[in-house]
Parts: structure tokens; sequence; C-alpha cells
């Protein structure tokens, strides 16, 4: 075995490179140029989630610029990082990276992007600047263990062990309570991990044959319970997806495990329109079209698609004029409208993207410094974290503002 240690300067690990290790990394470096920083990474690649982000282009942050507004897309971790965002926010990550020449985008629903709509140009920035930095990155380095000594601590990997001097871990999010037994073994309390953002399972629906439709504002509710939320839903071949879907699934991460992943949501179609509002606009509607085919004319904005299969689940015959549609008939599509009921067993988690609720209790974390209050001279920062955003460049944005705190405050005297 060989130890490796710098005699002549400070030397700061970051274990994890991920977003929030290699944001950390900089941090370091911005703010202590004569620290030596080195980046452990366990697998073969660096930066892999920000690869895979927003379908290849990287939902860096969101265009919120409240740190109060900003905290509450959190469902874990709201007070913690309004008072974080007081140090590094969405206008400071726009700021981060237009001063090293990369130009943002923000999109109708505000989400922020590199302009150029690839994840790469947000991989070549860090590379770049770790490279021009002199950041040290070793890949297949996994660390098995961490160890305090009376000057520091000693890493142990695979085959070596290395003496540094301060510790920043950005491993991320981990699925099973076992991945996190190394961090355990550090006296840290640790938050059992549940999956956070994923989409809804529904087997044999018939609504999966309407796989590709997006209904741009829709409403969800789960069953029994006060979760909702709304925005974007995509019918996929397996059930349902989008912004929709996904809020729900972060909001309701803990309730929805419990439940095994077994119950019923309710979607409103239209988004938060009443039955009275649209029984109005349909006897308005008949009034006005009593000779056109139902399947023909709707006054929602539906896609034919969606229109006939909540026409045929209404038990209506689609080919009827509006004049013949029954007070019954009415009602029953008022209800598929506004309360379509569907059945949900099991989710899909997004593998390369997913993320968790839970992680290293934050009651262990000083929030000013992201430092261990548990063991001083440890650090944390990102997902393995007990924070979690909903989708939409929020999970990021906590770790740039966490990375950028910790690498800030690791070699200061506090």
């Amino acid at each position: 075995m060989s130890q490796n240690k710098s005699n002549d300067k400070f030397h700061v690990a970051i274990i994890g490179g991920g977003a929030a290790g290699f944001f950390a990394a900089l941090s370091v470096k911005q703010h202590f140029p004569f620290a030596k920083v080195t980046i452990f990474e366990k697998s073969n690649k660096v930066l892999q989630k920000v690869k895979v982000s927003g379908g290849g282009r990287c939902n860096l942050t969101h265009a919120c610029f409240e740190n109060k507004e900003l905290s509450k897309y959190y469902p874990r971790g709201e007070n913690y990082l309004r008072k974080a965002f007081d140090q590094f926010n969405t206008s400071s990550t726009i700021e981060w990276f237009k001063k090293r020449g990369v130009e943002l985008e923000t999109l109708n629903d505000n989400c922020i992007f590199p302009k150029s709509n690839s994840s790469q140009t947000i991989i070549d920035c860090f590379e770049n600047e770790a490279k021009k930095l002199k950041i040290d990155v070793l890949i297949q380095k996994p660390i098995v263990r961490i160890t305090k000594n009376e000057n520091g601590f000693e890493l142990k990997s695979l085959e070596e062990i290395f003496l540094v001097d301060k510790i920043i871990v950005t491993t991320g999010g981990h699925p099973k309570l076992s991945n996190f037994d190394w961090i355990s073994r550090l006296n840290h309390e640790i938050i059992h991990p549940v999956p956070s953002l994923f989409t809804f399972n529904m087997p044999k629906n018939p609504v999966s044959e309407l796989m590709g439709i997006v209904v741009e504002n829709a409403t969800v509710k789960v069953e029994s319970t006060k979760l909702i939320a709304n925005g974007p839903l995509l019918i996929t071949h397996w059930g349902m997806s989008g912004p929709a879907i996904l809020k729900l699934s972060a909001w309701g991460a803990r309730i929805l495990e419990e439940k095994k992943y077994d119950f019923a949501i309710l979607v409103n179609w239209l988004n938060n329109l009443k039955d009275e509002e649209v029984l109005q606009i349909l006897e308005k509607f008949a009034e006005q079209n009593q000779e056109k085919k139902l399947v023909t004319f709707n006054p929602f904005n539906l896609s034919k698609r969606l229109w006939t299969f909540l026409l045929q689940k209404s038990e209506i015959n689609e080919e009827n004029r509006w004049k013949e549609l029954s007070k019954k008939s009415l009602n029953k599509l008022i209800n598929n409208l506004i309360n379509d009921r569907y059945p949900v067993k099991g989710k899909t988690t997004f593998k390369e993207e997913f993320v968790t609720a839970g992680g290293v209790s934050l009651a262990n974390i000083n929030v000013k410094t992201m430092e261990s209050k548990v063991l001083p001279g440890l650090f944390f920062a990102g997902e393995i974290l007990d924070i979690d955003g909903i989708t939409g460049g929020f999970n990021f944005q906590a770790a740039w503002t966490t990375g950028w705190i910790a690498g800030k405050n690791v070699l200061s005297e506090n």
C-alpha cells in the first residue's frame, strides 16, 4: 500500500465526481488557490448525471430569483435551503456559468439550459476549469473507509491509503440504506432513502393506447390524500409521466412508498375547471353545435384521440350529434373530464437520473458551512444530504449551492 500526502499544502479530498463534487472542488480552488484538491470517483466516468439530465440537455437551474420562493420547490430541505440560498442562489449560478463563457437560455417553463442545448457544454466547462486549476481527478477510486487521525483523515481505497486534511462527501443519492453504512459508521444519522422522482405504472390500462399524448395543463390528485399537482401530463406505454406526475411523486415520496406504490389518481384533464363551469361550457357548446358530431367537435382543445377515449369511457357513441347528448351521458362525461380515476400499481424510476428522498440528516450539518456537527473537517454537499427538489432544475441548484458553500468553508477557521 502506498500513502499519499502533500507536505507543502492543505489537501482537500472530494469523494464523488458528480455535479456537487466538481462544483465543490472548483469552489475550494476559487477560495483557497493554494490547496491541493483531489476528486475521487468510484466509476470510470465523471459527471454522468449531468450528461443524461434533461434528456441530454442539462436543466441547470430554474428562473426563480426569490430565495424564499425557490426553497418552496423542495419537499425535503425547504427551511435549510432558504438559509443556504442567502449565500448562493439562482442568480449566483447564472453569473458563475456566464463568467466561464457558458451562454444560458430560459425556456417558457422557466427552466434554464445551456444555449447549446447540450449537457456536454457543462461537462466541458467543469473539466476545463478543473484542468486549469490543477484539480486531480481519479476515476475508479472508490473510497471504502474514512478514518479520523490527529492531523486530518485517512481515506482507504481498494489499493491505497490517502492522507488528507479535509473531506467533502458528494457521492449523490442512494436507493438503499446499506449504501450509507460507511457514513453511519462515522456516527451520522441517515434518513431512510426512498425514490423521489418516478412515473406511475398502470398495467394493462387502456389509457396506454394514447401513448405520446401530452396534456399541457392537467391537475392530478392522489385519491384519499391531500397530494395534488398540476402541469404537463404525458401518457406513456406504461402509464403516466410528465411534470404533473413527477411533482406528485416528489411531494408524495414517503406516502406513496408506505402505500407500496398501490394507489389511485384522479385526473382533471381541464386543469382546475370545476363541474359547474364544465357543465356550462358543454351546454353552451351543444346548443351552438347541435348538428355536429361529438367526435369531431370538442370545446376544450383536447387531442382528438384523448377526446374520443373519454367519450368511449363515458359510454357515449362518438358518432352521435351534440343534440343527442343525454343528461346522464353529460354528467358521466363531465366526471371523466375532471375526475378521471386511474389505479396505479408500481413505479418507474429514471435509473441514470434517480433522485431520492433521504440521506444524511440535515440536523447533523451546519447550514452556514456544510460541515458536519458530528465530525469536524468532514463536509457534505449535493444529494447525499436529505434534500431533494421537484423536477425543473432544482436538484442541480441544490448541488451548486451546497457544493459552493462547502468549498468556500472547507479550510476556513470557523
